[in-house]
């Protein structure tokens, strides 16, 4: 009996490891699903810098993207407009990045850097729930829980742009949310509260590029992964900075 069982629990095993998916792949299902790999983890190819060129190899380390450092972020190089954005990211001690999103143009504005262009998922060491923690719209939406594993452990992150409204989970719980068509001032909240951006967001652009912030610090990200809500993946048009 104690033999069967166990022969069965290597059979379930067995199975359960052949239908997940390796370090940057995808698995059948998601494949299925509609689900496509944006980082190979061996090379910079389908990512570029805000201006358009093309990145070194050395920003590939041991199977993740690192954009420390590079021109402020590295872009990868389709603008996308509706989507779910999965991938996995892990920082040094109080290392600053983010994931931006939407972000339109790729040239900033005079005395603004590309940020200002786009919206910024924060993914920082600073304790939260907070404006700048991770999962954060960063400055204008709090997270809601503090979810993050402690630095240097490897986080899950999912983003869900889908036309006004932008849901971020972390760790498989829903940080926080934005439904831009509120945002109708620049500078405020729709509470009537400050942030830094001179943007009313629901007039920002719905298309843009997607971006793996570079503040100063080292960080990682592996199994970057995309499904598109709307056109199929052959539709995306290519617009260059």
């Amino acid at each position: 009996m104690i033999q069967r069982l166990m022969i069965t629990f290597v059979l379930l095993a067995t199975t359960v490891a052949a239908t997940q998916p390796g370090v940057n792949e995808l698995s059948e299902q998601e494949k299925k699903d509609g689900w496509i790999l944006l980082f190979d983890g061996k090379s910079t190819q389908g990512w570029m810098t805000p201006k358009g060129k093309p990145l070194p190899e050395s920003h590939v380390q041991a199977e993740s993207l690192n954009p420390h450092p590079c021109d402020y972020m590295l872009v990868y190089e389709k603008p996308l407009e509706n989507f779910v954005l999965s991938l996995d990211c892990k920082i040094s001690p109080k290392c600053n990045s983010g994931v931006f999103v939407r972000t339109k143009s790729l040239t900033p504005r005079p005395g603004k850097d590309v940020g200002f262009n786009g919206i910024e998922i924060a993914i920082d060491a600073a304790d939260g729930p907070g404006f700048h923690t991770t999962g954060a719209l960063y400055d204008l939406v709090a997270t809601e829980v503090n979810a993050m594993k402690p630095v240097g452990e490897w986080n899950h992150l999912q983003i869900k742009c889908d036309r006004a409204l932008i849901e971020v989970e972390l760790n498989g719980q829903r940080v926080s949310r934005i439904n831009l068509d509120e945002w109708t001032k620049p500078n405020k909240r729709p509470d009537g509260s400050d942030h830094k951006f001179d943007v009313a967001y629901k007039d920002h652009p719905r298309k843009g590029y997607i971006g793996l912030q570079d503040h100063g610090s080292d960080c990682w990200y592996k199994n970057i992964k995309l499904k598109l809500l709307g056109p199929a993946p052959g539709a995306i048009s290519v617009d260059r900075p």
